[in-house]
């Protein structure tokens, strides 16, 4: 018969096996510091040398990572989601934005669905803070605090949404376009009739988590990222378009 004997885990593997659930999810976040030693192995309720055994198998499997003088760090395990070579690309190519942008309708759409459907009354209350603190920096000339907060409504969603997988993928996603890599966000929030459209698109999406409307929240998330995509191509084509004229004044001026 396949039966085993039952034998009792070790303290420091079960430390390991919380950390490792806490960070699966999202909850801790690449680059966040843990508590001291002291204060963390009175929270998990083990001893020290129990808590070192369990960090430096953390260590060891590339989760933490150890600063001096600083403390124990999640590591930046995103890092590696996307190659420098590839990163590099994404940035000199315009394809790169709208295939982007293709992807996170379709990836956030399906996000915004599960999390009408399956995220708990906390998930959406973190959404409609997310959304209530974009509507009070919507009359604030700040376009990096406004683009920041942008981000942030939209991650609340995808951590609603409880799908691990997709979780950790589009915070990848996510890294890249803070970086500037796929375009600038701050220029979605420089001009006030935009920023008011925008802010009405995540009202609705807001509106629809909120009153668990599964195909309202997709659908709003997919207006949202076409109106994204059309204001970007109009931006791209004004810039080449500026670069243009600047050329014709140059060649006027020398005549």
């Amino acid at each position: 018969m396949p039966f085993e004997k039952v034998q009792s885990e070790k303290v420091s593997q079960a430390v390991v096996r919380q950390i490792e659930l806490l960070i699966l999810r999202g909850i801790l976040r690449p680059g966040e510091r843990l508590p001291s030693e002291r204060e963390l192995s009175e929270r998990l309720g083990v001893s020290r040398p129990s808590l070192r055994e369990a960090v430096a198998t953390l260590q060891d499997t590339g989760l933490l990572i150890s600063r001096a003088n600083s403390g124990i760090f999640v590591a930046d395990v995103l890092g590696s989601a996307f190659s420098p070579g590839l990163t590099r690309l994404f940035s000199a190519h315009d394809e790169a934005v709208f295939d982007y942008l293709d992807f996170r309708r379709d990836m956030e759409g399906l996000a915004a669905e599960r999390a009408a459907r399956l995220g708990s009354d906390t998930d959406l209350a973190v959404v409609n803070e997310a959304y209530l603190r974009m509507e009070a920096a919507n009359d604030k000339r700040n376009p990096a605090k406004e683009a920041e907060l942008d981000a942030a409504f939209h991650l609340a969603i995808i951590e609603a949404s409880h799908n691990v997988v997709m979780l950790h993928m589009m915070r990848s996603m996510y890294e890249l376009l803070q970086e500037g890599v796929f375009y600038n966000r701050k220029i979605m929030f420089q001009q006030r009739t935009r920023k008011s459209a925008l802010l009405a698109q995540h009202r609705d999406i807001n509106t629809a988590l909120q009153d668990r409307d599964p195909k309202g929240a997709r659908d709003a998330v997919e207006a949202h990222i076409d109106f994204v995509k059309v204001s970007l191509s109009d931006h791209l084509k004004s810039e080449k378009n500026e670069a243009i004229a600047r050329q014709r004044l140059a060649f006027e001026k020398e005549r």
